[in-house]
């Protein structure tokens, strides 16, 4: 199968002759629409909708603001962003600022996938489809498992399709899922949201206080699944191997939840424990895709071979035609637009195709070293941070092993240290307060490729000088 292959001007729904650079996307002319109306029979576009009752219908859409020029446009765009302010970041938390080589999106918005639709007709989409195909051979390299799907919405709602999956794929009929503490809280809110209106119960288990690293509890009974977030939602390793084991030995399942960055130098998924993890499932937003306000995003998700049948969305897969010659197809698509309602695994009505793409291109370009020194230098840069931020004042809150993230605390309240921190340009990391209120003052904080040795110094010299001034006693109580 072919891995990290460049995917510069390949496009195989297209003749051999045509000119990529000219072809732009041409609508309908009043002519054609004129022949078409004609053609079935109708007076004008609206004889289409006179099914629909008068009172149902908008009427005219007052709010619309007039049009603007391209340049006004611009211009318009330009003053907003620049009303968002330039800042060091150094927040994390599901969502990471890496670099992405101008190479990926240049190509990424590129007509042919920029307006390219869900490959429904393959004989016109071979290029969409063979993309797709690349990425899941890319994703099963990176996990280790044997099968890729072409993507769901995002991390989230990618964690609840898994665990929907394994109590489906679990045969004993359990409705219970162990869920850590230490998963991302708005992956638990979405998860919960998702699965409860179908009778699943989200265990939760908690962590211990040194580690930051998940409890097991001391049975499993009447549960299909245990969901091992690597690394957590602190930024700390889990055993992931013993947590395998653990599962596989209660006849559960385990859902591995990956940052995707982390597999260019961890173990992967598949390799977890004696048999490895059974489903792997994360957000694909650090290969390639920038922050861009929250999204859009997306997820992804492999699986062993033995449970492909119970995996939603659909699969691209690699065939011949009649006459030799290769091609690819949707070769399984287990929503309920193509199969019986009954037999159906998800509504999951579409793949996030062009955000795929720029991952695809992002990990055609890189390649599996270039991956490693990204995964390498996040990681030497956040144990740098941590280092000098204790040195300024804070303390770090758990031991053991972190990636690209990691909690420190001050000695003043959260909201206080931020703020002043976005006074001198820096975005400090995400307030732990609100979702682990027993951790105090916690900041999550996190460093990636992209920050230098003075950002991170700025980082330390502003976070010491904050928590000093704010440590200080009113004028009236040193007196």
């Amino acid at each position: 199968m072919p891995c990290w292959t460049p995917l510069l001007t390949r496009h195989t729904s297209l003749p051999k002759h045509i000119n990529f650079s000219i072809m732009p996307f041409i609508p309908h002319s009043e002519e054609n629409i004129a022949d078409m109306l004609a053609a079935i029979g109708a007076k004008d576009i609206d004889a289409l909708f006179d099914e629909i009752p008068a009172e149902l219908k908008a009427g005219k859409l007052t709010k619309v603001p007039a049009g603007i020029s391209e340049m006004e446009i611009n211009r318009l765009m330009m003053e907003r962003a620049e009303a968002d302010g330039r800042y060091l970041n150094f927040l994390g938390a599901g969502a990471y600022e890496h670099h992405i080589p101008s190479a990926v999106w240049q190509i990424t918005t590129r007509g042919e996938f920029y307006s390219a639709y869900t490959p429904y007709q393959a004989e016109a989409s071979q290029g969409t489809l063979q993309l797709i195909y690349e990425y899941q051979t890319m994703m099963t390299r990176l996990t280790g498992l044997d099968v890729s799907n072409a993507s769901l919405y995002d991390g989230g709602s990618g964690l609840a399709e898994a665990v929907l999956m394994a109590v489906r794929a679990n045969k004993s009929g359990a409705r219970k899922v162990l869920m850590p503490k230490t998963v991302h809280p708005l992956y638990r809110a979405a998860c919960r949201d998702i699965v409860k209106n179908q009778k699943i119960e989200l265990v939760e288990l908690d962590y211990h206080p040194a580690t930051g690293c998940t409890k097991l509890p001391q049975n499993a009974e009447g549960c299909a699944a245990l969901v091992i977030p690597q690394p957590n939602f602190f930024g700390m390793l889990e055993d992931v191997d013993g947590m395998t084991d653990w599962a596989h030995a209660n006849n559960l399942l385990a859902i591995a939840l990956v940052n995707p960055t982390t597999l260019a130098v961890l173990k992967a998924p598949g390799k977890w424990g004696n048999a490895g993890a059974d489903i792997a499932v994360g957000e694909g937003q650090p290969l390639g895709a920038p922050l861009s306000s929250g999204g859009p995003y997306y997820g992804f998700m492999c699986c062993k071979q033995e449970f492909v049948r119970q995996m939603p969305g659909r699969i691209v897969g690699r065939t011949v035609d009649l006459d030799g010659k290769p091609g690819f197809a949707l070769t399984l698509q287990a929503r309920e637009q193509h199969i019986r309602r009954s037999k159906a695994t998800s509504n999951i009505c579409t793949n996030q195709g062009l955000v795929v793409t720029a991952s695809t291109i992002y990990m055609s370009l890189l390649g599996p070293e270039g991956l490693g020194r990204v995964a390498r230098a996040s990681h030497a840069n956040t144990v740098s941070l941590v280092g000098k931020l204790v040195k300024a004042g804070a303390e770090k809150v758990f031991n053991g092993a972190y990636f690209h993230e990691a909690v420190i605390r001050t000695s003043v309240e959260n909201s206080k240290v931020l703020r002043s921190l976005v006074g001198q340009g820096i975005v400090g990391g995400y307030d732990l307060s609100k979702d682990y209120p027993e951790l105090g003052n916690a900041i999550l904080v996190c460093a990636t490729e992209t920050k230098t040795e003075t950002d991170l110094d700025k980082y330390a010299q502003q976070l010491g000088r904050i928590v000093s001034k704010l440590s200080e006693p009113p004028p009236c109580a040193r007196k």
